[in-house]
């Protein structure tokens, strides 16, 4: 009698991480693979299951198939299940809590994928997200609340060593709906006075000579674009997520050019090891890759 066939793991979370960044450059270097050995490591699974379940399309991205769909939502149940037997029967490599802080910008739109990917590989690892300006995340990094935190660059403090994560424009946001954006003066949305992107629009305002008035102020990204999406206000920030209903300003819209912004990621002087490394490592892989994938992230 044949022994029946058997689904390895590795294959299993190569095919994962392939079938969510839509890319086996960007698979690899989370796995720390070359990408002939995940190409091959997803047709050994092929050849097990005796159906192809990825596709490349003729923009150069990765497809699921219909046998690959299915096979996704199963793969991350048998993962899951794999690495909780793992942990329950052996001390994990990492453990432990770590606190990390993050303006909620970069929250929404890139730490689920970034937090999704860390828990697979440190299942035994806890992460405690904090969500707040970058001025406020300094303080509470110094004041010793955090281990590790995204900021924007030139906000982090003094004696604190800050690793380059990305480097992009910032932009004029306007609802998809309404031309708020040709009133005068003109209302704008912002956050609070220590925040650099608010100083940034305010600066290149007063020097195209455009007036202007603070309409509506908030703490959270998300609290800056509802009046924008209700067509009172215009406010700004980079593109790495826009609700539906915004869109970004053209050039030619009449507002003047804003300047790039950087990310960093700052650690903490009294940072809880090793579980800090184990997600700064993580987090900055997930940024160069991203990169390669020219997707924009960014932080407030």
């Amino acid at each position: 009698m044949n022994q029946p066939l058997a689904l390895d793991p590795d294959l299993l979370r190569a095919f994962v991480l392939i079938a969510e960044g839509r890319s086996f450059t960007r698979a690899a270097a989370l796995l720390g693979r070359t990408q002939s050995a995940v190409s091959m490591q997803v047709k050994r699974l092929e050849e097990v299951l005796g159906h192809p379940v990825l596709q490349r399309s003729k923009g150069g991205s990765v497809d699921l198939t219909s046998h690959g769909t299915y096979l996704l939502g199963r793969a991350r149940e048998i993962l899951a299940l794999n690495d909780e037997v793992l942990t329950t029967f052996r001390e994990p490599a990492v453990a432990g809590t770590v606190r990390l802080g993050t303006p909620d910008d970069y929250a929404f739109r890139f730490l689920p994928q970034i937090l999704a990917r860390f828990a697979r590989f440190h299942p035994a690892v806890d992460v405690d997200v904090v969500c707040a300006p970058s001025s406020d995340l300094a303080q509470r990094l110094q004041n010793g609340e955090l281990d590790l935190t995204l900021l924007t660059e030139g906000i982090e403090p003094r004696g604190y060593a800050a690793t380059p994560l990305w480097h992009g424009p910032l932009n004029w946001i306007v609802s998809a709906r309404h031309t708020t954006h040709r009133q005068t003066p003109l209302p704008l949305a912002l956050a609070h006075e220590t925040c650099s992107w608010r100083q940034a629009a305010m600066r290149a305002l007063d020097g195209a000579g455009r007036s202007y008035r603070v309409a509506y102020v908030s703490g959270t990204q998300v609290g800056t674009q509802a009046p924008v999406m209700a067509g009172l206000a215009v406010t700004v920030a980079t593109l790495s997520w826009l609700p539906d209903g915004l869109r970004p300003l053209r050039p030619d819209e009449g507002l003047p050019p804003l300047p790039d912004f950087g990310v960093v990621l700052v650690k903490g002087l009294t940072a809880r090891q090793p579980v800090t490394d184990a997600l700064a490592e993580h987090i900055e892989a997930s940024f160069r890759m991203e990169a390669s994938g020219d997707l924009a992230l960014a932080a407030e």
